[in-house]
């Protein structure tokens, strides 16, 4: 039996060094990361056709079809005694149901998404909540499905990342490559999304890490690749978008399309100063309790359903007819008005859906009422109008976003045109130019900044450093109900001379030290627990960052305080003075 349980120990030993090797092995090493970015990837693009079927679902709950809004103002197969008027009860049904999901178990599912990663990215070494990949997909599903008038691709970006941290963050990876494998994860999502390899990079690349790091490159373009094909070979190796074709007919039209940038431009602007004029609106109207603002604001976005049905959901089916002419001039600017006020209700009562696909939609839009009117003055020297509202798509993302390449490669991918690719650059240019100059922020950035948020001040050189990054493994912690002798051994093998103490289940309820426990042994009576020495010493938790936790040592520096999880259960390790000296001789550049 001996020998038995001595064979048994030697197997365990072996098999946790292998897994400690392992785990090194992909955090230290390069190809480590190109495995976990295809991981990524393949998770990616399995979250983001599972995302489309879900809003699927959701929209033929509500309406019996799978897309609503290119179909007129019908009623729902589900309920036909409505009339048209179901769309009145839709986003309010959606609102009660996803309202209370968000605001009880996850606030920051709420809203485009891309904000919300550019965030964890700039200030949180790239750590997201877990559940955020359940929960942002279900809520968006929800909202989209019931009315309302946002994009899918913002949630794919945002569930992509969280998928992304998710595996980072267990591994204990350092914050430049979590930060790294959030934005493969981004890539990911908007490749799968769009069917656009390509672009997912350049996005990634452009406004999450807003860096092009050759050494980064080679793992988003792997997370992006992966990605792809598992969408593809679920959902085929269609666009998103059936556009027709077009081609520049005479020279004098590059002038117009220089025309068109400068256009589009200004419409950008106006969409993202247009977005969070009604969020304020809605924040100053709102009284209520939170979880019951969808539920509420519904009614609103219902009103502008009956009124304008076209404005239902991701609203893909009215994008392609406006792009092969089949409204007039009046009608695509009520179109593009009614986008920009349904997208910001949406958002302003608490929608969870992105404003990527509402861009593309007011791009279109104003290129091909652009289009329409320069066809009439110069109709034989002009491209039908739908050829002015293809590069107004990606005019009005380039404006909105001030990510020109972005725009550029995944409106090239959406055509596989490359006789349109001069007066593409030349408008996205244009209109990156003209938002630059009429605003300091993008459609993604002014949210962060009216948090106090500003991602493009000068970095401190310990901004990304957090607690998860500094702390330190500590011996086993101690229990409420250990007596004071197995406290006092295990306190005898700490150098610290403190310890951190769980209770029955296994949650962080304070600190013991040696000396109290000394003390108490001492004493007449001793308690026969620890739980009446048990300080209550506030931990610091995993993503605090490096400022942050300098403050929150104050007084604890020399013996340190316990590092929790996001959920400050599980104690994950330790960090003391001596932990940020090192870093501050370590640092590349002091």
């Amino acid at each position: 039996m001996l020998l038995l349980d001595g064979a048994k120990q030697n197997t365990l030993r072996i098999s946790r060094g292998s897994r400690r090797t392992f785990l090194g092995w992909l955090r230290e090493s390069s190809s480590g990361v190109l495995v976990m970015a295809v991981g990524v990837g393949a998770v990616t693009g399995v979250a983001a056709v599972a995302f489309r079927f879900l809003i699927t679902a959701a929209t033929r709950l509500f309406t019996g079809y799978d897309d609503y809004s290119g179909l007129g103002r019908i009623a729902s197969t589900h309920w036909p005694g409505l009339g048209c008027w179901f769309l009145l009860l839709a986003p309010v049904v959606a609102g009660a149901i996803y309202g209370p999901i968000v605001y009880r178990f996850a606030p920051e599912t709420r809203g485009h998404g891309v904000p919300e990663v550019m965030y964890a990215v700039a200030e949180r070494g790239g750590r997201i909540a877990p559940q955020v990949v359940v929960l942002k997909a279900v809520a968006s599903a929800l909202c989209i499905g019931g009315g309302g008038s946002v994009g899918r691709e913002g949630p794919i970006v945002q569930i992509g990342s969280a998928a992304g941290s998710a595996i980072a963050q267990p591994i204990r990876l350092d914050t430049q490559r979590m930060r790294l494998l959030v934005a493969c994860g981004a890539a990911g999502g908007v490749a799968a999304t769009f069917n656009a390899p390509l672009a997912g990079p350049f996005f990634a690349m452009e406004l999450i890490l807003r860096d092009f790091a050759a050494e980064s490159f080679g793992a988003i373009v792997l997370s992006s690749v992966t990605a792809s094909v598992v969408g593809r070979a679920v959902l085929g190796d269609q666009a998103f978008l059936t556009l027709p074709v077009f081609a520049v007919r005479n020279p004098v039209e590059y002038p117009l399309y220089l025309l068109l940038g400068l256009a589009v431009g200004i419409v950008g602007v106006c969409f993202s100063k247009v977005l969070y004029l009604i969020e304020d609106l809605c924040d100053w109207a709102w009284r209520g309790p939170e979880w019951a603002r969808p539920a509420v604001g519904g009614l609103l976005l219902g009103g502008l359903l009956v009124a304008l049905p076209q404005m239902y959901g991701v609203g893909y089916p009215v994008l392609e007819n406006a792009v092969e002419g089949k409204y007039l001039l009046g009608m695509l600017a009520l179109l593009l008005a009614g986008k920009m006020v349904a997208t910001g209700l949406t958002i302003g009562i608490g929608g969870s859906g992105g404003v990527f696909a509402p861009t593309l939609f007011i791009g279109a839009m104003a290129g091909t009422a652009f289009g329409d009117i320069a066809h009439q003055i110069l109709p034989g020297a002009t491209e039908s109008p739908g050829a002015y509202g293809l590069v107004g798509m990606a005019a009005a993302l380039g404006g909105a976003t001030r990510a020109p390449i972005t725009a550029v490669i995944i409106l090239f991918e959406l055509t596989g045109e490359y006789r349109i690719i001069l007066p593409l650059m030349a408008a996205v240019a244009m209109a990156a130019a003209v938002s630059r100059l009429l605003s300091k922020d993008t459609i993604y950035t002014r949210k962060l900044r009216r948090r106090g948020v500003d991602i493009d001040r000068p970095r401190h050189p310990f901004a990304t450093v957090t607690a998860a990054d500094l702390a330190r493994p500590i011996p086993q912690p101690l229990w409420q109900t250990s007596d004071l002798a197995t406290a006092a051994t295990a306190l005898e093998r700490n150098p610290g001379g403190i310890l951190p103490v769980l209770d029955a289940t296994g949650r962080y309820r304070g600190c013991v030290s040696a000396r109290e426990v000394a003390e108490s042994l001492d004493a007449p009576e001793p308690p026969p627990t620890l739980a009446p020495l048990v300080r209550e010493l506030s931990p610091i938790a995993a993503d605090t960052c490096f400022h942050d936790i300098v403050i929150a040592l104050a007084g604890h520096g020399s013996t340190g305080l316990p590092v929790v999880d996001a959920d400050h259960t599980a104690v994950i390790g330790w960090v003391n003075h001596e932990d940020l000296l090192s870093v501050l001789h370590t640092e590349p550049g002091r």
